[in-house]
């Protein structure tokens, strides 16, 4: 079925209903009708008969403060959604072994249109420790989690916008990449690629630290191996026959 062909079938009621979802979960808490309205351009009076449906059902609650936030059943839902995630729930072991042996917080990280998210986190029991970037989303081209995967992408010699087509091309070579203050002052990130058939990368796992602990000696001596260790067992996992030359990296 054609885009066009999927756009007569479009119901707008239900656009409708979906958009004023997203928007209180954008909202990160509790959010008026008003703001709902002007933030959606849709008249007050219809957005209070969509959350009163909403509400109804249990995905929305009304606070006391006559705000609305999102119900359990909303976020059931997107746990029901997540857990089945063949993907997540392959990764989660990896990443506690990781978590426990680097003691530093791992991120999976998947694209998400010209994005990568930060899905999910296992966090290092350190006290000076990033807070929690889970839900994040960033441009592919900014951060290591996201340059790793446009790298392990089909077509990834084109020009990628805000990335160089050599860099990449190292990355590749490298099957590693790592930032400082990309994800925000003081944060220093490094990512590997988790791979599928052909060697397209369908996420990759990330750690995220204090940059003053990716010292150049921890870097290449131990984080680098470890990292590209546990991105080849979960790669594997996840369909990946080819054998990974984990000791031919160099700085």
């Amino acid at each position: 079925m054609s885009g066009r062909e999927k756009e007569s079938y479009s119901i707008q009621s239900v656009e409708n209903a979906l958009r004023i979802l997203e928007a209180i979960g954008d909202a990160g808490g509790e959010v008026r009708i008003a703001q709902l309205s002007a933030k959606l351009g849709m008249a007050k009076g219809k957005v209070f008969r969509l959350l009163a449906t909403f509400e109804a059902m249990g995905y929305v609650e009304q606070a006391s403060t006559g705000k609305y936030r999102l119900g359990l059943p909303a976020f059931a839902m997107g746990q029901k959604f997540i857990s089945g995630m063949e993907l997540l729930q392959e990764a989660r072991p990896v990443m506690e072994e990781l978590a426990r042996e680097l003691d530093e917080a791992v991120y999976l990280a998947v694209p998400e249109g010209r994005d990568v998210l930060l899905l999910d986190m296992v966090n290092t029991t350190q006290k000076v420790a990033i807070i929690s970037l889970l839900g994040t989303c960033c441009g592919l081209d900014q951060a290591a989690a996201g340059k790793v995967i446009l790298a392990f992408q089909k077509g990834q010699g084109k020009t990628t916008p805000g990335l160089a087509k050599d860099e990449l091309s190292m990355i590749r070579r490298q099957g590693v990449c790592w930032d400082r203050n990309a994800l925000g002052e003081g944060i220093a990130s490094l990512a590997v690629p988790l791979l599928q058939e052909q060697e397209i990368a369908c996420g990759s796992l990330c750690l995220v630290l204090p940059e003053f602990r990716l010292a150049e000696e921890q870097l290449y001596g131990h984080f680098i191996p470890r990292m590209q260790k546990a991105g080849a067992t979960l790669s594997k996992r996840l369909g990946h026959i080819g054998i990974p030359q984990l000791s031919a990296f160099h700085a």
